[in-house]
């Protein structure tokens, strides 16, 4: 649905529309009930559009009458030339020629409004990219001369470009002469190339702005307090066009049209792309799409959704709002949902997400005859209860949360030991998730006495611990705030180092002869960051917040922190958790990355999104709870086949998307098919590469380092790699690895090869089921068993070169040599 503001001018026409018309209306931002333009340097951007969101701005004729005042493009771009008002008229042609009209007015053109430079100059910059990261913005800046990123210091570029270099870039008694110009227009070398055209309106601004003066503001010039973007979304059809309106709120109360000032940034290129004119161009894939909009330091955000266009049947009843939301979407979309998917895949998907490993044979066999109604449900509580659930997702989360041993001595081991099963035991309680999340914050004491103080000895530096906590916690990436504003974010410098206030007090005591017995406590003093860029010491603030908190230095902060984080009136916490989650079951996150959550990167999915975080509120953080949502649903539970209208569907969920086997589950899986058992230095023996503590395993086993076991240096599950590549396949075509687990005198071939009391066919049925959760169709059968046939043939023909025993496990290696080289075995489907 598209929210239209009330700011926007919108004129439908007043008489009846006659049969095979056009009907549309017009729109401006420029303010009331009229488009009203001040001044000789405002310009206003008008758009055409008809009720089912088609944009007819560059298919209508334009007019302004009297004619005189003021001029409007065929693009809708409208300049003034004198006082004046009237009418903008557009006629769109078809069987029946429309005309829609709307008033204009011209006023105070003789009156030129003083230039800004954070308003006016600054937006010229920026537009031009003479401040981005790879230009002046650098951190050393470029060659001599440094701006800030963006123009979010415009107090700092004001001095960079009228004071340093002893002024020379700017000539007030020659304007046209001002070495910034000339760079600018390629009359004198520059690296970047030229930036402006000298009949720009882009080198008028900073022209007249050298000609005034160098004023940096003029007498009460008003402080931008938002922008709007209009519409703000749509749903349209690929290969159109969508002409965006940008206006600019001032602290005074008025307003500017900026759509030609502001910035454009298309998150997703190949379903559209925006042009510096705000002309966003909709490419032929379908699906769903955010521009981001950027006027120096705010931001908005336009999201187009670009349907299939194809009719569907009626679609499967929704078993939760999960379904719900995503069968409405795919309506939306013309997408119709794959089928359900069978017992067998259900059950070996589910195992693998929820334990973490391949269900049994015996398991299979079970759910496979099961006539239970319920059976689907009763397994997902039956795999949640068990011990496998808590291991599987303790090596999520201590990865995540970084539980390093790091070339530490024993007692760092021991501390690593305790962190995970700290972990595993909050996950087996079913420990509310807020809880959880604020004891880790609030950890104090000895690791020995309180595992949680492990994370607070791995992560040692304040600004860290910080990032850490809103990355994991809050899905906000604060990283580039230490430096500069956020480029795609609310976030300040000072709301960086306000944040890391709260980690600001913490100190240890180092027990030199017992490092086990180090002790992390407050320090009992004021909670205080310094801001390096202003030199002012940061009080503790929470993010979103106007003003800082007030602690005794006496109190730990963090608690203030963590009281916030739990509230459930917190925007951030279950959102994130939530998305998170569904990543793990769906491979991508309604937002994505799945912790990088924020307006200017909006969810596919976004009430969906807010439903699942509410829900999880409600249930008091219940991740267990959350689980069965997810699995309960139909959309979990659809095939991965696609059908033919979904194929290309790679983010409403028309089916399921397969996803490479985790390392540690992979890893564990090859052992359940060939037989064999882990090997791990300080593990018990025949330990599930899924309960590993920390990174050691992953430095130990070639496997888990070559199928993207993350070695947990940073806070972000980017670090753990699904992608599969060549390395991989050679890995498990020929590895030692392999062939000492396939050739194993104790492994399943040789445990097959001697079973004589089984026929070949409920033998090569028990690798089937027991790496597919299914039994083989007649061809595989077929071939398994022709393969047998082949090595006993062999074998009768030279049995001392190839004796029954020896050609028997061979056949059954080959067949499950064969097995965990598919598709369907190194995949959850």
């Amino acid at each position: 649905m598209i929210f239209r503001s009330s700011v926007f001018v919108v004129a439908f026409l007043s008489a009846a529309i006659p049969a095979g018309a056009v009907e549309f209306s017009l729109h401006s931002g420029t303010g009331g009930s009229a488009v009203a333009i001040a001044g000789p340097d405002e310009r206003a951007q008008v758009i055409a559009m008809t009720k089912q969101d088609r944009d007819l701005t560059r298919e209508v004729v334009f007019r302004i009458e009297p004619p005189g005042f003021a001029s409007i493009d065929s693009t809708g771009y409208v300049t003034p030339l004198k006082n004046g008002k009237g009418f903008i008229i557009a006629k769109a042609a078809g069987d029946v020629p429309v005309e829609v009209k709307t008033p204009i007015s011209v006023t105070n053109f003789e009156r030129q409004r003083p230039v800004s430079f954070p308003n006016d100059v600054i937006p010229v910059i920026t537009r031009n990219h003479c401040n981005a990261g790879a230009c002046h913005a650098k951190a050393s800046g470029q060659n001599g001369f440094q701006l800030s990123l963006l123009g979010y210091e415009p107090e700092n570029d004001f001095e960079q470009i009228t004071t340093h270099s002893r002024g020379r870039r700017v000539t007030p008694s020659a304007a046209g002469h001002s070495l910034l110009l000339q760079k600018a227009t390629g009359d004198l070398p520059h690296e970047g190339g030229a930036r402006l055209d000298k009949g720009s309106a882009d080198y008028a601004t900073i022209l007249r702005w050298i000609d005034e003066g160098l004023n940096y503001r003029p007498g009460n010039d008003p402080d931008i307090e938002r922008i709007e973007v209009f519409p703000k979304s749509i749903v349209t059809k690929p290969n159109l066009e969508q002409q965006l309106v940008v206006t600019a709120y001032f602290s005074d109360g008025t307003r500017r049209d900026i759509t030609r000032l502001a910035q454009y940034e298309a998150n997703h290129p190949e379903l559209a792309e925006a042009d510096e004119r705000g002309l966003v161009a909709i490419q032929e894939k379908t699906g769903s799409t955010a521009v981001l909009v950027r006027f120096r330091e705010h931001i908005d955000t336009f999201v187009a959704t670009i349907p299939l266009g194809n009719p569907i049947g009626e679609m499967p009843q929704p078993r939760n709002f999960i379904d719900g939301e995503i069968f409405e979407q795919l309506s939306l979309m013309g997408l119709p949902p794959s089928k359900e998917v069978d017992d067998g895949v259900f059950l070996r998907r589910v195992t693998l997400d929820i334990a973490g490993r391949l269900p049994t044979v015996e398991e299979t066999e079970a759910f496979l005859v099961s006539v239970d109604p319920e059976k689907r449900a009763a397994k997902i509580d039956a795999l949640l209860a068990s011990p496998d659930y808590a291991d599987y997702f303790a090596g999520k989360w201590t990865a995540i949360l970084r539980n390093k041993v790091d070339r530490g001595r024993d007692w760092v081991a021991r501390d690593s030991h305790a962190f995970h099963a700290w972990v595993r035991t909050s996950l087996n309680e079913n420990k509310p998730f807020d809880q959880f999340a604020g004891e880790l914050v609030v950890a104090s004491g000895k690791a020995i006495e309180n595992p949680a103080v492990s994370w607070y000895r791995v992560v040692k530096d304040q600004k860290e611990r910080m990032e850490n906590v809103a990355q994991i916690f809050l899905g906000i990436r604060m990283q580039c705030a230490q430096c500069h504003h956020h480029p795609y974010e609310q976030w300040s410098m000072d709301d960086y180092f306000s944040f890391t206030a709260f980690f600001s007090t913490i100190e240890t005591k180092n027990i030199k002869k017992l490092p086990e017995e180090d002790i992390y406590f407050h320090g009992r003093k004021p909670a205080l960051m310094k801001n390096p860029a202003s030199g002012e010491n940061m009080k503790p603030k929470l993010l979103g917040d106007t003003e800082p908190l007030e602690i005794p230095a006496m109190q730990d902060p963090r608690f203030d922190l963590a009281n916030w984080m739990q509230s459930k009136e917190n925007p951030y916490l279950a959102r994130v958790l939530v998305n998170r989650y569904w990543k793990h079951f769906f491979s991508r996150g309604l937002v994505e990355p799945e912790d990088d959550i924020r307006p200017t990167n909006p969810a596919t999915h976004p009430e969906l999104l807010e439903a699942l975080a509410d829900s999880f509120r409600e249930s008091d953080f219940d991740l267990k709870e959350l689980i069965r949502t997810i699995c309960n649903s139909r959309t979990y539970q659809l095939s991965s086949d696609p059908n033919g209208g979904n194929a290309d569907d790679v983010q409403n969920y028309a089916r399921y998307y397969p996803k490479r086997l985790p390392a540690e589950v992979l890893l564990d899986s090859v052992n359940d098919i060939t037989g064999a058992v882990n090997t791990f230095s300080r593990q018990p023996q025949a330990v599930k590469a899924v309960a590993l503590p920390n990174e050691k395993g992953t430095q130990e086993s070639e496997f888990l380092m070559m199928f993207g076991r993350p070695t947990m240096d940073t806070a972000c599950e980017c670090e753990r790699t699904g992608e599969a590549n060549l390395g991989q396949s050679l890995h498990l075509l020929n590895s030692d690895t392999i062939q000492k687990k396939l050739t194993a005198s104790n492994g399943r071939a040789a445990t097959l090869a001697k079973a004589k009391d089984q026929s070949d066919e409920a033998r090569v049925t028990e690798l089937y089921l027991q790496a597919m959760s299914r039994e083989p169709d007649d061809k595989e059968m077929g071939i398994a068993l022709a393969h047998l046939k082949k090595k006993r043939e062999r074998s009768a023909a030279d049995p001392k070169v190839l004796p029954p025993v020896q050609a028997e496990q061979e056949a059954f290696e080959d067949i499950i040599w064969v097995l965990l080289n598919t598709k369907e075995f190194m995949f959850n489907r």
